[in-house]
């Protein structure tokens, strides 16, 4: 083996890393709406947060990734530590994935069958088609589908550039030295934790073991340490991660550290005692790609099936190596590490924006109640909720402006851009609920009483507010495009009424049927709810650009209202119901 044989290794174990990384993203956005199913089942119990380990990671291939986002959930405590156990034994097994697909390449054979699943008869055409949807197509889906198969051709390239440069380290005595070192379990499990931990990927490393078995001098009793070494190695990635997070966060990278170090110190006793008191020749024999993958596969499944009965203990143990802080902790409300995973990203940012729709309607609820019946309760609640939403604003903004840096697909983009709008709306909202309470207070300090007949112009006002608050609400929260379009017709009603109402304040003014003060409060009133009505449409409208994946909302109004049946019918009704006064 001479210096351009060490470069071509170089060569092949960068393009092995690269093609594995853009493969693991492009499976990540193509998945993103199955990943979030699938996250979903995780409080059903015990074997289903293990099944749901094992497939996001077998999807996404990198029990690193996995970990990485289970300690930003149980860090924005949307899972809980127990329910982060079980995810994490089930990543350990779905890892495994990566070492079957890569024993491929150690098929052997004349047999027309056996050379077409060789990787060399078939990445070519991968690459081929990969390459045509990337380049030429211009659906997100489909470039995304192209990257999964030139990540899995480059990545199958480099393992084979690896595999034939190694293969003059057959003859060389001082390779073949080194791996009868690794004969000591204790020397091999390091190896393969140190190796693992520089490159962050067991899968990586799985591979690497298995390109270096083409020599032969890789035997079942030195692999198979390293391999327990790697799971342990791999840690590291989630173990950074947990830095500056909450201490359940922490708890569940510690309980994917415990568990790989437990199960290995159990598989290693067992290892040694069947070497020494049996001595089985397997131990001797050369490995090979598939003997590799078979010895990583039985390590996992085992580990997971021994210590699967110890997980209360595990999270007991997590608790008291950290046990609980004396102050309360404050909580991420959005983790950025789920930012690698932009569906699970923005669904979580959805979640939020939905929790900060119902403060804002709240808000105006409670001050509209206020005119009529004053509640100091109601009255801090609604200041609360206007700081509160201020805050969510930031937070939710901040995150889809990071988000929107990564690569999104149509709907997902449509998403976001409607999420940044809406929460500028949802904010405003919560505004005006101050200034409606603010009026409510300035009438209740100097005695402000309406007229008879502005009382029931200001009730009809009210409903209509009221109404159209709830409705744009349900339809954002339901992601209901038929609700959304019964919005529109009831915000021209109210902008009917603002009209309608500020004439016949002046008509009582002129006459003396209202005084001056309370004309203030009065216009102050009704420009605060028209607006809020607007606000209203912008989010109903917000949810019918969504439907159709486009944000003109000036477009997405005007053919609603232009040579529409339905709307006109609504916009009947609803001049019926709020302006029979008139």
């Amino acid at each position: 083996m001479d210096i351009f044989d060490v470069l071509t290794l170089i060569g092949g174990l960068c393009l092995f890393l690269f093609g594995m990384n853009i493969m693991g993203s492009a499976l990540e956005r193509s998945a993103g709406n199955k990943l979030e199913n699938m996250i979903g089942k995780l409080t059903t119990g015990k074997m289903a947060g293990l099944l749901t380990g094992l497939g996001v990671t077998a999807v996404i291939q990198s029990s690193s990734a996995t970990t990485v986002m289970v300690v930003g959930f149980v860090n924005s405590k949307l899972m809980t530590l127990k329910q982060a156990i079980h995810v994490i034994m089930g990543a350990n097994i779905g890892t495994t994935v990566t070492a079957w697909i890569l024993s491929l390449s150690g098929i052997s054979g004349s047999n027309i069958f056996l050379q077409l699943l060789k990787p060399s008869s078939f990445t070519p055409v991968l690459a081929l088609i990969g390459i045509v949807l990337f380049m030429f197509t211009k659906s997100n889906k489909k470039k995304d589908i192209g990257m999964i198969l030139l990540g899995f051709a480059t990545l199958m390239f480099g393992m084979e550039t690896m595999t034939d440069a190694v293969s003059g380290l057959k003859n060389v005595p001082a390779f073949q030295e080194l791996f009868l070192m690794f004969k000591n379990p204790i020397l091999g499990v390091l190896a393969g934790a140190i190796l693992t931990a520089i490159i962050q990927s067991s899968s990586a490393s799985v591979g690497i073991l298995q390109a270096l078995a083409v020599t032969g001098a890789v035997s079942y009793g030195a692999a198979i340490p390293i391999i327990m070494g790697q799971n342990i190695g791999t840690c590291v990635t989630a173990l950074i991660s947990s830095v500056g997070t909450t201490k359940n966060a922490k708890r569940a990278a510690l309980v994917h550290l415990s568990f790989n170090v437990i199960g290995t110190i159990i598989c290693l006793i067992g290892f040694s005692v069947v070497r020494a008191a049996f001595a089985p020749a397997l131990f001797d024999e050369s490995a090979t790609f598939a003997g590799i993958a078979t010895a990583h596969s039985i390590f996992n499944v085992a580990c997971t099936l021994i210590l699967l009965p110890m997980s209360g203990w595990l999270e007991k143990l997590a608790y008291k190596l950290i046990p609980d802080a004396k102050l309360p902790e404050k909580v991420s409300e959005l983790d950025e590490r789920l930012l690698t995973t932009p569906a699970i990203a923005l669904e979580c940012a959805l979640n939020l924006t939905r929790d900060m729709a119902k403060v804002a309607t709240d808000a105006l609820i409670d001050s509209v109640a206020c005119l009529t019946s004053y509640d100091k309760s109601k009255a801090e609640a609604v200041r609360e909720a206007e700081d509160k939403t201020d805050h969510l604003e930031d937070v939710i903004g901040s995150y889809l402006v990071k988000l929107s840096t990564k690569q999104l697909n149509e709907t997902e983009g449509a998403t976001a851009s409607m999420l940044l709008k809406a929460i500028g709306d949802f904010e405003r909202i919560s505004d005006h609920a101050v200034n409606i309470l603010e009026s409510a207070e300035e009438m209740r300090e100097k005695g402000i009483v309406f007229s008879n007949g502005a009382k029931t112009e200001m009730d009809a006002l009210c409903a209509a507010t009221l109404e159209i608050v709830n409705l744009s609400y349900g339809a954002f929260i339901e992601d209901n495009a038929e609700q959304a379009n019964l919005v529109e017709p009831l915000e021209q009603v109210i902008d009917r009424m603002k009209e309608l109402l500020r004439a016949r304040h002046i008509d009582r003014l002129r006459i003396g049927e209202c005084g001056i003060e309370a004309g203030f409060v009065w216009s102050d009133l009704i420009s605060n709810m028209e607006r809020v009505s607007d606000h209203c449409s912008n989010i109903a409208g917000c949810v019918m650009d969504t439907k159709e994946q486009t944000m003109n909302l000036h477009e997405s109004l005007k053919h609603l209202r232009s040579d529409n049946a339905d709307y006109r019918a609504k916009y009947a009704e609803y001049t019926q119901k709020y302006l029979s006064f008139v």
